[in-house]
């Protein structure tokens, strides 16, 4: 699959929605160090290998580029930025008892609002699966970067 592109500049803060998720006690924040072990824990009970490397490496950003779902005290969703390389969004995944309640696309949006506050105008979503890109289309108006697959990501070991 190709890589995305989103125009930061067109985001919304996304505020109703926020609002939303906390009247049914599901609170987005941003991760803290303290919280690695359950968060990377949480990453590899529930999605990809790649996924807990790539968020580990948000906990050696500072700030932590990893923003975290949690209801109840417990994680259930996360997404990460800047961690296979700049400008870039991903990986992000919502537990799959808790999917379609908007928690995946204020993921999304926090860590894309980050990143224009950081100061960039674009962001690029690396190598999205192909079940995801309707959603990143339909959340954020990204748009397919045609010819790139596998892109940054060619210089894995699987590529070689």
């Amino acid at each position: 699959m190709s890589d995305m592109l989103v125009k930061l500049f067109n985001l919304n803060s996304e505020e109703k929605l926020l609002n939303n998720l906390l009247n049914e006690g599901i609170h987005i924040k941003r991760a803290l160090a303290p919280d690695r072990t359950k968060i990377l824990e949480f990453v590899m009970d529930n999605f990809e290998e790649n996924y807990v490397d790539e968020c580990m490496a948000a906990f050696s950003n500072n700030p932590v580029t990893c923003y975290i779902a949690t209801k109840n005290k417990k994680v259930i969703g996360f997404a990460c930025y800047e961690t296979t390389a700049k400008d870039y969004f991903g990986p992000m995944g919502v537990q799959e008892n808790e999917r379609c309640k908007g928690i995946g696309k204020a993921l999304l949006n926090k860590c894309l609002m980050s990143m224009w506050e950081m100061g960039y105008g674009y962001a690029i979503i690396g190598w999205p699966t192909k079940s995801a890109v309707s959603f990143y289309e339909k959340s954020v108006n990204a748009q397919l970067i045609e010819d790139l697959s596998p892109g940054i990501y060619k210089r894995m070991i699987e590529f070689d």
